[in-house]
């Protein structure tokens, strides 16, 4: 060993006897990377098994035990740990025989002798509850396979099931007993309660274990679990929709870590099973056979499982691989019209959802070649539909244009762009036909997002827009039609110096939408297309007011987010955000403004009604309305709908609605504060800074463990860590570590917890403002919260 190698081991030793594990383990890693001993490195791996016993990390434990018994295998320390490991991973057998071959090198050692005796109690136990469990098992089966029971026993027999499953013991001992083919019989059923069950008790089986959901697949087969996905029945939809989902997390997840003993059995790579039920996925898309709810589930599933969940990740081959094989058929489900008749059944989800899929996959590109073939395939199946004789094969390229623009929206542009496409649009609006005319205005509502194009459209499409609200019989058409001239109306956005339509007209519109969505009598679908207009119209501050005050519009708008149309969930959250001004506004630089004016260039104008005082009193309004449980039945909902957009709105929303310390209490009431914790881990980069923001306003004002009961609050620690990012704002910094602070004082557990996660954050702050105390006159407080932060 070098010189250099031995002091780091030396240093790792004395920072392990003083307790300073971290630091330890830091040095024998280091120390590993420079030995040049096999002996040497045998050392240091069983000393780093050491480390990570301390900190709890077994796994890891159990592999630098192993290694370092791989260079000496008489190395009984280096045995001894991996016993400790192996028994904390609850491998208990292989543990014991560690444990007795350590006692068998000496015997009079008591650490080896109490340790073989744990294993051994430990061992017993097990074995009694797997007989206990064993005898439960079966007597299930013979119930279930009991043809002559009642009906209601069996369907008790079924639901003991599940629960059993979800024991380690149960589930091992319903797969050894042949459990999978009497759970394949019950699928088979006719009766509802019996197949849900089943579907239930396969996630118990599934759940965390490679080998038993790859042998699970294996014998059900991805066709019989499709087929019971597609089915009519949206309740057995979803619980097989949420067997696939632990299916692949199973496997993905095996995939990652190095499997070791007879727990797992060696089986096939499980990338080919994954790649199999893809295009099984794939498959039901465009299938006639396969209900609505079981496509909108199938695609649920692809949103979830090919994109990759961290751009940090280079591979993006599954995404590659899911746009070369069904790219085609996903554009098909897009370009699907149900009205034209013999088409495969949709729900009202079903084009969202398609937009959401179609932008995850773009957004997952890496280069501008892979985007530019994303693009091609799309503008080939689009010019393929749209060159093609008959007007169903137009409609379907149209369709599938819209589908694009909700969606990859440069795509979608592109798409539009192709020749004839946008006259077609605009003459198909004339049409006398109901759907061709309904086809033809949505997509000139999603046409009109990009400014050159509202323009256009503005001058050549308002009087046809203008028409078919007035004299269209159908409030399909008329409810689209007046979308399309709320986004046109809009298209100046905050801007007060910007009017698109006469001095009025927006506030006119608006009362049509407000209208609209109070009308119970109309279907959901045409009352979310009002909110669509109040989701542009809200851009103008009179609107916002009016709204406010029109308590009505507003129980109907909060009844219709927490409904089953997941597709109104963005146009919900975008109207919020507008009407809290919790969007994000960059004040110019007041020279630049004078400039601006001197060269007689266009200065955005604020509307008066967007000051803080009007902001602080509509929020009060939306208090008492009951938007906070609106935004909570939101953030529960299980939808591609729910995007991270939409989710960075939630967390806008809520960090409007707290921004006043006498409104946090009502927020946290009504359950504010346990939505947030998901908008940390679930939204974009903005979304999470928003929601943990709001989450520290809360933790400084509130009592933590009311605010968030039980474990919750060991999960506000991480997201008030980020806070202190260098890219967050002092105000940020500082909120989060009064937050830590306030956590601190509530035990032992939540002090350390800065500590585990990421002490350097309050280090390297710490040091800062040490160094920049003459500069941080200004920010006395924040210093104090520091230093309270740090000594806490």
């Amino acid at each position: 060993m070098s010189q250099d190698s031995s002091a780091l081991r030396e240093e790792g030793n004395n920072y392990f006897k003083a307790g300073d594990v971290q630091n330890a383990l830091s040095c024998y890693t280091k120390a590993l990377k420079i030995s040049d001993g096999q002996s040497d490195s045998g050392v240091l791996y069983r000393n780093r098994a050491a480390c990570y016993l301390k900190l709890e990390d077994y796994s890891k434990s159990e592999t630098d035990a192993t290694k370092a018994l791989d260079i000496d295998p008489g190395d009984i320390k280096a045995r001894f740990r991996r016993a400790q490991a192996l028994q904390k991973l609850g491998r208990l057998d292989q543990a014991f025989l560690d444990a007795q071959k350590c006692a068998q090198l000496e015997p009079k050692n008591k650490a080896f002798q109490d340790l073989l005796r744990q294993l051994g109690a430990q061992i017993q136990q097990k074995a009694t509850q797997l007989s206990s469990t064993d005898s439960r098992v079966q007597q299930m089966f013979e119930l279930l396979l009991d043809s002559s029971a009642e009906a209601s026993d069996r369907q008790k027999a079924a639901q003991n099931l599940v629960v059993l499953s979800r024991e380690n013991a149960g589930a091992e001992q319903i797969f050894r007993n042949d459990g999978v083919k009497l759970l394949q019989k019950l699928l088979e059923s006719q009766q509802e309660e019996l197949v849900l069950s089943a579907l239930r008790t396969l996630v118990g089986l599934c759940t965390g274990h490679q080998s038993r959901t790859m042998a699970i697949v294996n014998e059900l087969g991805m066709d019989s679990l499709c087929g019971v996905m597609g089915s009519g029945a949206s309740t057995v939809s979803l619980s097989a929709c949420h067997l696939v989902q632990v299916m692949f997390e199973s496997l993905t997840e095996g995939m990652k870590k190095e499997i070791r003993g007879k727990d797992e059995a060696i089986l096939p790579e499980p990338s080919r099973e994954l790649r199999s039920m893809l295009r099984h996925l794939i498959d039901m898309l465009p299938a006639s056979s396969v209900s609505g709810p079981g496509r909108d589930n199938a695609i649920n599933l692809l949103v979830k499982q090919v994109p990759r969940k961290s751009q940090k990740n280079p591979d993006n081959s599954l995404t590659l691989w899911v746009i070369d094989q069904g790219l085609k058929k996903i554009l098909e489900v897009a370009g699907t019209v149900p009205e034209m008749g013999d088409e495969p059944p949709l729900t009202d989800s079903t084009p969202m959802s398609c937009s959401v899929l179609l932008n995850k996959l773009y957004d997952d590109l890496k280069s501008d070649k892979e985007r530019e073939n994303f693009s091609k395939l799309c503008e080939e199946y689009v010019q393929h539909h749209f060159g093609s004789s008959g007007m169903e094969r137009k409609l379907r390229a149209i369709q599938t244009v819209s589908v694009l623009l909700q969606g990859p929206s440069d795509v979608g542009n592109r798409t539009l762009e192709l020749s004839g496409i946008i006259d077609a649009v605009i003459s198909l609006c004339a049409s006398e036909n109901i759907t061709h005319q309904q086809v033809a205005v949505e997509a000139l509502i999603h046409a009109a997002g990009k400014a050159k194009r509202a323009s256009f459209i503005t001058a050549n499409g308002v009087a046809l827009l203008k028409d078919l609200y007035k004299k269209s019989e159908n409030d399909r058409i008329r409810v689209r039609a007046l979308v399309g001239l709320c986004k046109l109306g809009s298209a100046g956005g905050t801007d007060f110096s910007m009017k698109q339509f006469a001095e009025g007209s927006t506030l006119k519109l608006a009362k049509q939408c407000r209208k609209w969505l109070c009308n119970e009598a109309l279907p959901p679908t045409s009352r979310r297309w009002a909110i669509e207009g109040l989701a542009y119209l809200t851009l103008d501050a009179d609107v916002k007011e009016d709204l406010v005050e029109d308590k009505k519009a507003l129980q109907a708008m909060f009844e219709l987010a927490k409904s089953e149309d997941k597709t109104v969930l963005f146009a919900v959250g975008s109207t919020l955000v507008n009407c809290t001004n919790s969007y994000d506004v960059e004040k110019p630089d007041p020279q630049m403004v004078e400039l601006a004016k001197y060269a007689k260039q266009h200065v955005p104008e604020e509307h008066p009604k967007d000051a803080q005082s009007f902001v602080e009193k509509r929020v009060v309004k939306l208090l008492e309305a009951g938007v906070v449980s609106a935004l909570v039945c939101m953030v529960k909902q299980e939808s591609p709908a729910l995007t991270e957009a939409c989710r960075e709105c939630i967390a806008r929303v809520i960090l409007a609605l707290v921004q006043r310390q006498e409104d946090r209490g009502l927020v946290v009431a009504q359950g504010g504060g346990k939505a947030l914790l998901p908008l940390v881990s679930e939204s974009t980069d903005k979304g999470k800074i928003k929601a943990a923001q709001a989450l520290a306003k809360i933790t400084i004002t509130s009592n933590p463990e009311i605010a968030f009961p039980g474990e919750r609050v060991y999960e506000v620690v991480r997201p008030l860590l980020s806070l202190l990012a260098l890219d967050c704002t002092m105000l940020q910094n500082f909120e989060a570590l009064m937050a830590l602070t306030n956590l601190a004082g509530i035990s032992e557990r939540l002090r350390l917890a800065p500590v585990e996660n990421k002490y350097t954050y309050l280090f390297f702050y710490f040091i800062e403002y040490v160094f920049h105390l003459p500069q941080a006159e200004d920010h006395k407080g924040e210093s104090s919260a520091q230093n309270r932060g740090l000594y806490v």
